[in-house]
């Protein structure tokens, strides 16, 4: 049992927000939603730390394709919500909350003060599918740090586009309207079809996290203040470089260790590739309050 306490932990915060939200606001969705989300990520964590060390990441992809499918196609093609980046603004403009105000919020605003990019690791629907593409350890480092750039400015353009949409042309959501499922499923489709390519063009399942994807923006400012970071949990690093060569955001997670620390860098999405190849097994998730963002890569 003492091995379930972070999936009970991090499932009972869900479950906490889903009632609390079902009691203030009346609606019986917020139960079910934060109530599925908050068991599908426990289940995932849960199979996690029961498996073998060479099983466990069968967890991390069972929660993202429990979570990721949910998100994808119930709320997004079945309930015609748009979970889109792009569906968060209009509903924000329009104040409405509903399903992609409520995911923001949650998931990637206020979040990640306690799990940090943990959505990127166990609950994006865009990595559910990069990560089965062969490329999970990345056959080079980082390529130039300006490529990260192209992130803000994807970031940018989803906003002007809303802004354009409200202002100029008076475009209103539409809860439940053919309107937000064509945004949704095109701009799912121009996500995809980046995040593979860019995975196969530079060999690298997370290419598209680290040099695109415009929802960091959001995750990198909260992760700094998280509460769960890798750290060391036991025992003496050999320094043998096996936590940083296998990390799929690169980051040099046996500097950070070396120096004392938690790894600090807003980059980490918790997949916690890092602790199972570890072959000391020293390091696991660690509760503590840090500031992060020093930027190890």
């Amino acid at each position: 049992m003492k091995k379930l306490k972070i999936p009970v932990v991090v499932s009972g915060f869900f479950w906490f927000i889903a009632i609390l939200l079902w009691r203030t606001r009346g609606s019986i969705f917020y139960l079910y939603n934060f109530g599925y989300i908050g068991t599908a990520i426990g289940v995932g964590l849960g199979v996690y730390v029961l498996l073998p060390r060479n099983k466990k990441p069968s967890g991390r992809r069972l929660s993202q394709l429990l979570v990721g499918i949910y998100m994808l196609c119930f709320l997004g093609l079945f309930e015609r919500e748009n979970m889109q980046l792009e569906g968060f603004f209009f509903y924000l403009l329009g104040g409405l909350f509903l399903g992609p105000t409520i995911h923001y919020l949650a998931a990637k605003i206020v979040g990640p003060v306690l799990f940090g990019r943990g959505f990127c690791g166990w609950g994006c629907w865009t990595a559910m599918v990069v990560d089965l593409l062969p490329y999970k350890q990345p056959r080079r480092g980082r390529i130039a740090a300006k490529w990260e750039f192209f992130r803000y400015l994807n970031f940018a353009v989803s906003v002007f586009l809303v802004f354009l949409a409200w202002f100029v042309f008076r475009c209103r959501p539409i809860n439940g309207g053919i309107n937000e499922l064509k945004w949704f499923v095109v701009g799912n489709l121009v996500y995809f079809v980046s995040a593979i390519a860019i995975a196969f063009g530079l060999k690298d399942n997370r290419a598209f996290c680290k040099y695109l994807c415009p929802i960091t923006v959001f995750l990198k400012a909260g992760s700094r203040l998280s509460v769960l970071k890798i750290g060391k949990t036991r025992g003496e690093c050999s320094r043998c470089g096996t936590c940083s060569r296998v990390c799929p955001m690169n980051i040099d997670v046996m500097g950070y260790i070396n120096r004392g620390e938690r790894v600090l860098s807003s980059e980490c999405i918790l997949c916690l590739t890092c602790t199972t190849a570890c072959p000391e097994n020293i390091l696991g998730v660690t509760f503590k309050i840090d500031i992060g963002g020093k930027e190890m890569i």
